[in-house]
């Protein structure tokens, strides 16, 4: 619609009548509040808005089942592979936060993860500032399982770096990750991107009943309506497994009088 508005008023800067067809004169409403303009008491000047208007449907974040995490993970050679993608199906973070954490960012003590806000040497970039994030014992075990057989005695500050092509100890970059993408959705035949695995986890955590505040939280939404409004997915059965166990529905299905 932006380029067909943009054609008319083309022409209708080169005197072709056409041109107003696809816009109108409106004076602009008052938004409220007591503070007005100078010359408000004269009116509003006109301004030109378009006739016509779409609204476009709102694309749902795609996600995985267990099945296809299972399968992705599994066909992943390396240790250092495995652990990426499990690190973003089981913390939610950007591709962009996990290739910038750096060893002091990972607490195995206390299983916890930490994005960091920091320039790093390979672009990555924690997109919402720094936040901490629990993850699961298990992930701290892989963790470590890569650092005694594949990272071994290597001198890097960053988790995820380059050890069979490329620089040797440099931190894997944006396109490491997406060649890795493209030879997993080959073995495996899904398709997917690291981000589907953020949302996955998202997903998950609300369905098994996890408040929305938390959810916003953990992903470093700036805003809990953000987090409403993409996963506003969820179906009606989640909804009614959510009332269910709250006590506000009975399970029992309707078998008529």
């Amino acid at each position: 619609m932006s380029a067909v508005s943009a054609f008319y008023e083309f022409h209708q800067r080169h005197g072709v009548d056409l041109g107003d067809l696809m816009v109108t004169w409106q004076r602009r409403e008052s938004r409220g509040g007591s503070w007005r303009p100078l010359l408000a008491h004269l009116g509003s000047r006109p301004e030109r808005t378009r006739r016509i208007r779409m609204r476009a449907d709102k694309l749902l974040p795609e996600t995985l089942d267990e099945q296809e995490v299972s399968a992705v993970l599994a066909a992943c050679g390396r240790l250092r592979d495995r652990l990426l993608f499990r690190l973003l199906a089981e913390s939610g973070l950007r591709v962009g936060e996990a290739l910038g954490l750096r060893h002091d960012d990972i607490d195995a003590a206390s299983s916890v993860v930490s994005v960091v806000g920091r320039t790093n040497r390979n672009g990555a970039r924690a997109k919402s500032g720094s936040r901490p994030v629990p993850v699961p014992a298990r992930l701290i075990r892989l963790y470590s399982d890569y650092l005694h057989t594949e990272y071994g005695d290597l001198d890097s500050d960053y988790v995820f770096v380059n050890l069979w092509a490329g620089a040797v100890g440099a931190p894997m970059n944006y396109r490491s990750v997406y060649d890795l993408v493209l030879r997993l959705r080959k073995r495996t035949g899904i398709m997917f991107s690291p981000h589907v695995f953020r949302h996955t986890y998202a997903t998950g955590l609300l369905r098994r009943g996890v408040s929305v505040e938390v959810v916003s939280k953990l992903l470093g939404h700036a805003s809990i309506s953000t987090t409403g409004d993409t996963y506003s997915h969820l179906s009606v059965e989640d909804a009614r497994r959510a009332l269910i166990e709250a006590g506000a529905l009975d399970g029992r299905p309707w078998r008529g009088e």
